[in-house]
């Protein structure tokens, strides 16, 4: 860990943000360099500022903080970045890991949490809530595949994947970023679910999904 960790905050709900960044600063050798709203926004912070930590969330108005992160790093590979949301599912943990995040902490964490995880990634280690390791454990357990695969067995591993983003109300460009896929790409995916769990258009897809149990969060 650097000797003083210099913090960037990716947040664009205002109050959170300001209690976040409050948490923050309680913490020993921290201080928040500054805050944004968007993706763009955030880019042109870090480019400026060099933190040492991105605290990063998923949900941005521009877009997904998933596909963000290795432009974040582009513009500063020395950055750790620590996503911070309220999504556990296996499918954004892997995407924002193969991305290149260092951490992945929920948002309901304490205090004493949020302030622990900034200080581990800060010195090049990982860091995960508990109720994620939980979600890898499962994984691993699980020879590889989602837990909630057994409602569609015959979709792949990815189809099923795709299938949640859908039961949450995501569209082909959030899928296609979030899984770094092209349009194409997703539509064929899309194609595909439709035609295994026999649903004649995206809606029925939906409606089978979030009637099997998949998460809408």
């Amino acid at each position: 860990m650097t000797a003083h960790t210099r913090l960037v905050l990716v947040e664009d709900h205002p109050m959170f943000r300001a209690g976040l960044t409050a948490t923050l600063q309680l913490g020993q050798d921290i201080t928040v360099v500054g805050s944004a709203e968007t993706g763009e926004q955030a880019l042109a912070l870090v480019t400026e500022q060099r933190p040492d930590v991105v605290i990063l969330d998923i949900g941005l108005p521009d877009g997904n903080g998933v596909s963000l992160v290795p432009r974040i790093l582009e513009q500063a590979p020395h950055c750790h970045i620590l996503m911070l949301t309220s999504y556990e599912d296996d499918a954004t943990v892997y995407a924002a890991l193969r991305a290149g995040a260092r951490g992945y902490i929920v948002k309901n964490a304490d205090a004493e949490e949020i302030v622990r995880a900034v200080h581990t990634v800060a010195s090049g280690a990982g860091y995960f809530s508990a109720s994620v390791v939980e979600q890898i454990t499962e994984h691993v357990a699980s020879g590889g595949r989602s837990s909630d695969t057994s409602t569609f067995p015959q979709l792949t591993r990815r189809e099923h994947e795709i299938l949640v983003l859908m039961a949450q109300g995501r569209g082909n460009t959030y899928i296609a970023d979030y899984f770094v896929l092209s349009l194409k790409t997703v539509r064929n995916h899309v194609s595909n679910v439709m035609a295994k769990i026999g649903a004649a258009s995206r809606a029925e897809a939906i409606a089978k999904a979030r009637d099997a149990g998949l998460r809408s969060q």
